[in-house]
C-alpha cells in the first residue's frame, strides 16, 4: 500500500473543503468566510518561494492547531455523547474535530453510510459495492455484479461513491478498489471541482469525458413504471427509463447506429432501438443482449428523496 504523508496544511484544506453536517454560518465580513480565508492563505503559503519560511510557517500552524486540539479534546471529555454529536453538526466545529481525529462518528461508519446512499444506483446497474475494511485512513472496496470490470465501473466509483465519501468522510485518505479494471485510486478522494471520469462515449471504445457536476433533472421522479422520457440537459441528450420502479439514465444514442432511443420499445428492462432494432438490457449497464460488445453510455443518476433526481453531466 502506497503511503501518503499528509501535512497539517493539507489536513486543513481537506477538512475545510467538505465537512459532515450543515454549512457554517454566512461570512460575517468582506464576503470571505473563515474557511475561504484558510484556503486562500494556505495557497499563498504554498506558493511562497522561500522553502525555509514555508516550513517555519507550517510548524507554527501545527503548534497552534495542537494547542486548539488539546482544548477541544478537553471540552469533548466533559460533554455527553449527545452534545458532542450536536456540536459536530456545525461545519466549523466538524472541521476541527476531523483535523484532530475527534469526530464522534467513526470513519468506518461514515464510509458505510456513504456506500448505503449510493447502493440503489449500483443495484440499478446490476451491481453492488462492499466495504472490505478501513485501515490507516484508506478504504478498501469491492465492486460486484455487472459493475465489476465494465465501462460503467469508473463512473459508478468516481461519480457516485466518491461524491458521497467527500460529504460524509472528507478525512478519508484514499481508496483501494477490487473488481475494476482501472488501477486503484490513492490519495484524498478528489471531488470538488476536479474533473472525474464518466461512462464511455456510447460506441464501446471506453472514452471518458470529464465531469461538470451533478445537475437536477426535472419532471422525472414521477415517471411511471415501464415508461421512458427524453431530456436535453447541459448540451447532453439523454433518456430516463423506469424499470421495475428504478430510474435509469443513458445517453440518447444507440451504440450501433447512433439513432435516438426514445420512442423505442421497453419490455422487462430491455430497450430496443427504433432504427436498427438492436436491443439493450438497461439494468445490466445497457449491454446489448445479442452478446456483442455494444453497450449504451450510462449517465449516473441519484434520487434524493421522493421528488429530487440528479444526474452527472460531462463537461
Amino acid at each position: 500500500m502506497a503511503e501518503h504523508q499528509v501535512t497539517v496544511l493539507e489536513l486543513m484544506g481537506q477538512a475545510s473543503a467538505s465537512t459532515p453536517g450543515p454549512p457554517p454560518p454566512p461570512p460575517p465580513r468582506g464576503g470571505e468566510d473563515l474557511m475561504e480565508r484558510v484556503e486562500r492563505l494556505t495557497a499563498e503559503l504554498d506558493a511562497h518561494p522561500d522553502a525555509g519560511a514555508r516550513g517555519l510557517a507550517e510548524q507554527l500552524v501545527g503548534a497552534v492547531l495542537e494547542l486548539h486540539g488539546e482544548g477541544l479534546a478537553q471540552v469533548l471529555s466533559i460533554v455527553d455523547d449527545d452534545t458532542a454529536l450536536a456540536l459536530s453538526e456545525d461545519g466549523v466545529v466538524a472541521s476541527l474535530m476531523l483535523i484532530h481525529d475527534l469526530y464522534p462518528v467513526p470513519l468506518g461508519e461514515r464510509v458505510m453510510e456513504a456506500l448505503d446512499n449510493v447502493r440503489p444506483y449500483m443495484e440499478s446497474h446490476g451491481g453492488n459495492v462492499e466495504l472490505l475494511g478501513v485501515e490507516d485512513g484508506v478504504a478498501r472496496l469491492r465492486l460486484d455484479g455487472s459493475c465489476s470490470g465494465c465501462s460503467a465501473s469508473s463512473a459508478t466509483l468516481e461519480l457516485a461513491i466518491k461524491k458521497e465519501l467527500m460529504e460524509t468522510a472528507p478525512d478519508l485518505l484514499g481508496l483501494e478498489v477490487e473488481g475494476i479494471e482501472e488501477e486503484a485510486t490513492h490519495g484524498p478522494p478528489d471531488i470538488g471541482g476536479t474533473p472525474l471520469p464518466l461512462a464511455g462515449s456510447g460506441n464501446g471504445n471506453g472514452n471518458v469525458p470529464a465531469l461538470s457536476g451533478w445537475q437536477d433533472l426535472d419532471e422525472v421522479a414521477e415517471l411511471g413504471e415501464g415508461q421512458t422520457v427524453a431530456h436535453s440537459l447541459g448540451g447532453l441528450e439523454l433518456f430516463v427509463a423506469n424499470v421495475n420502479g428504478t430510474l435509469l439514465a443513458y445517453r440518447n444514442a444507440c451504440a450501433a447506429c447512433s439513432s435516438r432511443l426514445d420512442g423505442g420499445p421497453l419490455t422487462e428492462g430491455v430497450m430496443g432501438c427504433p432504427a436498427c432494432q438492436v436491443s439493450y438490457d438497461l439494468p445490466k449497464a445497457g449491454r446489448a443482449i445479442d452478446g456483442s460488445d455494444l453497450q449504451l453510455s450510462p449517465v449516473p443518476l441519484l434520487r434524493d428523496g421522493p421528488t429530487q433526481v440528479r444526474v452527472a453531466l460531462p463537461s
